[in-house]
């Protein structure tokens, strides 16, 4: 079994990146109650993606029409497809998350590889059974963040049933509360999961 870790934790503070910190508790605790799963990283920052061109696009709807799904454009796509659960961090950035990862989304949401169309609609076609998002921010948790929003939609337009989110929220209101509520919210993430 393959647990996809989609890393987007770009932060200033490296190291002390908080969205790692949360996404790193989460792995431990994943690590922890699924000793027999592989955990595949994708460092989102250092894949060096290039928005869709006009010209990008009409090359990577030639292969597609051509069938060529094994071509270099669609491996984020497969390798997408193929995990059996994903995880994706990333911080809470301007009512947003950092622009790597919207540009890896686009890379993933490739019809005939991640989902498909017939006359009934979109039929996702990822083998995941759940995917968990994990943001931290200055402000307090909102369920309605992009990032809550565009992975809980993907997900279910990929055919990945279950989605989940723990979002560190409120760390910039009171300094002096900031420790304890990265840890609660690092609690909460261990808890999740070992319960997946």
């Amino acid at each position: 079994m393959k647990l996809l870790f989609v890393d987007s934790c770009i932060s200033q503070r490296r190291a002390e990146s908080r969205t790692r910190t949360l996404a790193e508790a989460f792995l431990e605790g994943f690590r922890g109650s699924h000793p027999n799963w592989d955990v595949e990283t994708v460092d989102v920052a250092s894949l060096g993606l290039a928005p869709f061109t006009p010209e990008s696009l009409d090359e990577r709807d030639a292969l597609a029409g051509a069938g060529a799904f094994d071509a270099p454009v669609f491996d984020l796509a497969r390798q997408f497809r193929g995990a059996d659960a994903v995880v994706v961090a990333a911080p809470f950035w301007d009512l947003s998350y950092p622009a790597a990862l919207r540009i890896y989304m686009e890379r993933i949401s490739a019809n005939g590889v991640a989902y498909h169309y017939d006359q009934e609609g979109c039929h996702g076609d990822c083998r995941g059974e759940w995917l968990v998002y994990l943001t931290s921010g200055g402000d307090f948790e909102r369920e309605d963040s992009v990032g809550v929003l565009h992975w809980r939609q993907l997900a279910a337009m990929c055919g990945i049933r279950r989605f989940d989110y723990v979002f560190a929220g409120g760390l910039d209101i009171d300094p002096a509360k900031t420790p304890e509520l990265l840890e609660g919210a690092c609690r909460t993430a261990r808890q999740l999961a070992a319960a997946l």
